[in-house]
């Protein structure tokens, strides 16, 4: 397998100065004016950890349509036809989304892995059985390389933001390293809180690469922890989801990919454990 290295460190290279707090990039946070101006009021040192801890939410969505542009608008079905049987992050990164998935997943959940491709990064069927996992993604050949998928739907959710499913089927929603390509993301969270079963859980991974051509704007304007940020506040507008939380899943910091991790279960109680 090769190792594709897309665009990596983009949030590092063009990271805010950490002060006594820490604001918004400017693309994010300029034209905002008053209380609506989010900040993450984080101090010198913090942490992916306390991203989440306290935030400051706006209080009303404080995104704009342009934050959700991106460099290359021709249709995502192009750029995505091509077959790429490759990991998008390094193996490090890779092992640590599979341990965070064995450590937060319980056997026989029904799991929903969106903008997925030829791997789902979840533990083997021998580690955990799962009653059901379904991919939703762009690509047919890569889906159906999946060996851990027992079916698949292929959409884009960019240009259809409704997941074809019902309410409350899933236990668990995964997505690894894509929910910076998604230019609906209040649509699809809200679509994601709708599938997930009550006390359910979404869980984002995130790193520091990306085709930066189809990332969206905001997220080439802002560092790691405004990302966390950013993906925190999709959860919380949506509504429904208990409090977000993130955490930092970096298998070496500095020698490796970054991984976090930001997941929030659907508000209701579970039935069980999950």
């Amino acid at each position: 397998l090769t190792l594709n290295l897309g665009m990596r460190g983009l949030g590092a290279r063009r990271a805010l100065a950490l002060g006594s707090t820490l604001g918004l990039a400017a693309g994010f946070a300029a034209t905002r004016a008053g209380n609506r101006t989010g900040r993450l009021g984080l101090r010198m040192g913090a942490t992916v950890a306390d991203v989440l801890r306290a935030p400051q939410w706006p209080e009303t969505w404080p995104f704009k349509e342009a934050d959700f542009q991106r460099g290359d608008e021709t249709p995502d079905n192009l750029f995505y036809a091509p077959e790429r049987l490759v990991y998008h992050i390094d193996e490090g990164a890779v092992a640590a989304v599979t341990k965070h998935y064995a450590e937060t997943i319980k056997p026989d959940s029904e799991v929903l892995d969106i903008c997925s491709s030829w791997v789902s990064h979840l533990p083997p069927a021998e580690e955990l059985p799962l009653k059901r996992v379904v991919g939703l993604g762009m690509n047919k050949d890569e889906l159906s390389k999946n060996p851990r998928l027992d079916s698949y739907v292929v959409r884009d959710l960019n240009v259809e933001p409704k997941l074809p499913f019902g309410d409350a089927e899933f236990d668990v929603v995964t997505c690894v390293v894509s929910v910076d390509y998604l230019n609906k993301p209040l649509e699809i969270f809200r679509e994601i809180q709708r599938v997930l079963k009550p006390g359910g859980r979404a869980i984002m991974s995130i790193s520091n690469r990306c085709f930066p051509t189809k990332a969206i704007r905001i997220w080439l304007q802002t560092n790691d922890l405004e990302h966390v940020f950013i993906v925190g506040s999709y959860f919380h507008y949506a509504g429904g989801f208990n409090k977000p939380e993130s955490i930092d899943r970096s298998p070496n910091p500095g020698y490796s990919d970054p991984l976090f991790v930001i997941q929030a279960t659907k508000e209701g109680d579970a039935g069980g454990e999950l």
